[in-house]
């Protein structure tokens, strides 16, 4: 482990800007800068880099965060590389975290979800080594040790509580939070994965957050996956990913598939930049993920009825988040095969010629449509021109746009027609200069985001947003603010701007960093946020002070009946 300490000075000596500059070239525009951005393609530049705050944000993609996140991102690198890395350049040496007695104690009392999983996939690791079965299936599946290894499979024996001997307290909670046992009605407790190959999933930054199951026999279900944690959500995360990074920036394409072993056996054969969803349709998060990733997607679905609606799932998503310059593919096996049972019965090269002449986007959307109606009559080529105009409108890259929606009218024998004024409103309201928020915008927000805003933007007011939600209730924003607070006050986390959204990303915080990191950006350095946060907790005070008195009065019928705490509250403010 490295200590968070490390991280924090790390932080502190990194320029983010020397950093960004050395694979994406800026500009200065005023006190910050600016480039088109690495993420997406862009004619006009959105992608900004603050040198005060230490931190990038892009308003046309939504890419943010750190000089950390900036290699994770960019370069692919895992997150113990990217400080490893970063610490290279300022000549420091990166620790490893020496645990005293007492810390020991408390991680075995209470350790992070991912330590669990870690200890877990070890644990599924050595009793791959100990089934005779479970190596057998995998042999003969056609993979090698080298690539279990690689993906760190590994074995749940048989059994209903194998993990009480991994773990000193089979009754802790936190098993049942992360997944890894079930506790049901009656109380009982057991194994949630028994008799299955182990599928460790990955995050960016090599954490294992969950798994994936597949039974050896004949069981149900075949593929059993760990339940939403508060490390893991499958929506957000694709298998694989971690292990396809090099293989994904050398062929600038990444091919989704369905499942764990597809993505696996492609691996074993020299297809290393596959990717599996996790037993869910693809979301707008896999599309925004893969294509910071990449140019080139390829989904790759089997030929029957469901790949196929899977694949017109995938097609609508790709629609809302398409960027000009990107290229989206569809691919689809012989009935019966999936890319697991195709490559080991025909090969690599075989896929890959698939691969390369998969259809575009555009192509299966036109030819999927057709298949619905009756293009032969007017009501037919009606109905093909009011879904095709339906999903065109969904297009936020808007020369694809363009050039979808007139290829919806020639298929239908149609000349291409101007735009539908709204369907003009929507793309320039959405492609056009990227829209931000006002500049005062913090003047708007609630309380808890003026606290948050001006505590990122001015950290050594530490103390006053502490105040402040000591005042407020623990709800909303305001325990995440109370937490970093306190953090900052103890030394815990540097003060300034990159320690604090690094807090917010290893804590499944993005989003909420950044939105900040636009409100920063858009009020700027000058922006007065002491007086943001003076204002707040006078505000937060006041409000406090009207709830004593309101509680102090309740009964009363006049002011006689006031009881002295009530009195000397009127007399030290006036009645609100």
């Amino acid at each position: 482990m490295i200590p968070q300490s490390f991280i924090q000075d790390l932080l502190g000596r990194v320029d983010i800007v020397d950093v960004i500059e050395a694979a994406v070239p800026l500009k200065r525009a005023g006190s910050n800068l600016v480039a088109c951005c690495p993420f997406h393609n862009e004619k006009s530049p959105s992608f900004t880099v603050s040198p005060t705050k230490q931190f990038y944000h892009c308003f046309g993609c939504g890419a943010h965060g750190t000089a950390i996140s900036f290699l994770m991102e960019h370069h692919g690198m895992g997150f113990i590389d990217a400080v490893r890395e970063l610490a290279t350049r300022v000549g420091m040496a990166v620790p490893e975290m020496e645990r005293s007695e007492a810390q020991e104690a408390a991680a075995r009392a209470a350790p992070a979800l991912t330590e669990l999983l870690a200890k877990a996939a070890k644990f599924y690791k050595d009793q791959l080594k100990r089934s005779e079965a479970a190596v057998n299936y995998l042999k003969n599946r056609g993979l090698t040790g080298e690539i279990a290894a690689r993906f760190g499979l590994g074995y749940a024996p048989e059994g209903w509580q194998n993990l009480a001997a991994v773990f000193g307290d089979y009754n802790s909670p936190q098993l049942v939070e992360a997944g890894l046992v079930i506790a049901n009605d009656e109380g009982r407790r057991y194994d949630r994965f028994r008799d299955r190959i182990m599928f460790p999933i990955v995050n960016q930054r090599g954490d294992i957050i969950g798994f994936g199951g597949r039974v050896l026999g004949a069981g149900e279900p075949k593929y059993l996956n760990s339940p939403e944690t508060p490390v893991f959500e499958k929506g957000r995360e694709l298998y694989g990913l971690f292990q396809a990074r090099q293989a994904i920036r050398k062929e600038n394409r990444i091919i989704v598939v369905e499942g764990y072993m597809d993505v696996v056996a492609l691996a074993q054969h020299g297809v290393g930049n596959a990717v599996a969803t996790l037993g869910t349709a693809t979301t707008p998060t896999h599309l925004q993920k893969l294509l910071r990733q990449t140019d080139r997607i390829t989904f790759c679905f089997d030929g029957d009825a469901a790949g196929r609606r899977a694949a017109w799932r995938a097609l609508e998503v790709s629609l809302e988040s398409m960027v000009d310059g990107k290229q989206v593919q569809f691919l689809f096996l012989p009935e019966k095969d999936d890319p697991d049972s195709f490559v080991r019965a025909q090969g690599a090269e075989a896929f890959g010629r698939l691969v390369a002449e998969a259809e575009p986007l555009s192509h299966f959307m036109l030819r999927e449509l057709q298949s619905r109606v009756d293009m032969e009559t007017p009501e037919g080529k009606a109905a093909f021109l009011k879904e095709g105009e339906a999903l065109t409108a969904k297009i936020t890259a808007r020369n694809l746009g363009r050039t979808m929606r007139d290829a919806v009218a020639r298929a239908a024998g149609m000349a291409p027609a101007a735009a539908p004024a709204q369907y003009e409103r929507n793309w320039r309201s959405r492609q056009e200069a990227p829209q931000r928020p006002s500049p005062r915008r913090a003047a708007g927000a609630s309380l808890e985001q003026v606290v948050l805003l001006a505590l990122v933007g001015r950290p050594e007011l530490y103390a006053s947003a502490a105040h402040g939600a000591d005042l407020a209730p623990q709800t909303g924003l305001w325990p995440t603010i109370r937490t970093i607070a306190s953090l900052l006050e103890a030394g815990e986390l540097a003060v300034g701007s990159a320690a604090i959204f690094q807090y917010m990303e290893d804590n499944s915080l993005g989003e909420l960093a950044a939105n900040l990191q636009r409100w920063l950006l858009d009020l700027g350095d000058d922006h007065d946020f002491a007086a943001e946060m003076q204002g707040a907790v006078a505000r937060l005070e006041e409000q406090q002070r009207r709830a004593r008195w309101q509680e102090a009065a309740r009964g009363a019928k006049s002011v006689g009946d006031l009881s002295e705490e009530a009195r000397e509250l009127i007399a030290g403010a006036g009645r609100p």
